[in-house]
């Protein structure tokens, strides 16, 4: 195994992987020839059976689960459904956010004609909330950072709910941020049940900005 392979892995062992994804890299493989290069087949490489079992945005960086076989990949998508598995990310927004703590509650649906954009929709959007909680706040910078929990998993729901608050992740153009060198969202903290032991495992990553 690569040295660099070797430092993406947070843990393997028979039934999962739990691997570090760089920013700018998809998840999972794109539908062009030039977007097939992905976490998941690079982890494939070495380990053949790994299989998806969650996304992460090509922009964040951080902890990913990933399983080994279809059984495990059943039993690991299901704690993701039934909101089992613990999450936490770390942010940098534009802005110096009002309060210590709160939730963000906007319903969510794709923007059809400017995809993968989504937006908010009362009418039509699924359900989606988020927890926030202030980390530090740089007011010569005007920036806040901020811990997030997602209570559900819509497609970009951390980038629009604060964008939603007047306060877009820094380097989010996709969502009206000014350009930086990098997106400014980690997925920090990743904890779930072994499908096989039952114990509870807990990984986390340091933030890279």
């Amino acid at each position: 195994m690569s040295i660099v392979m070797s430092q993406l892995i947070h843990f393997v062992d028979q039934a999962l992987v739990v691997a570090e994804k760089p920013a700018g890299l998809l998840s999972v493989p794109g539908r062009l020839e030039e977007n097939k290069d992905c976490l998941v087949t690079r982890l494939q490489q070495h380990y053949p059976d790994v299989m998806t079992v969650h996304r992460l945005d090509q922009v964040t960086s951080g902890l990913m689960l990933y399983a080994r076989g279809k059984a495990m990949q059943i039993a690991l998508s299901k704690q993701f459904e039934q909101r089992q598995v613990s999450k936490r990310y770390e942010a940098l927004v534009q802005g110096l956010v009002e309060g210590e703590s709160g939730e963000i509650d906007l319903p969510l649906i794709c923007d059809w004609p400017n995809r993968p954009k989504q937006m908010v929709s009362v009418e039509l959007g699924k359900p989606s909330l988020t927890r926030w909680r202030v980390l530090a706040r740089d007011a010569a910078a005007q920036t806040t950072r901020v811990e997030l929990e997602p209570v559900t998993g819509r497609s970009h729901q951390l980038r629009l709910h604060l964008a939603s608050m007047g306060h877009p992740i820094v380097g989010d153009v996709m969502y009206d941020a000014q350009p930086a060198v990098r997106v400014c969202l980690h997925a920090r903290r990743l904890g779930f049940v072994h499908p096989l032991t039952g114990a509870t495992l807990e990984f986390a990553s340091e933030c890279p900005f």
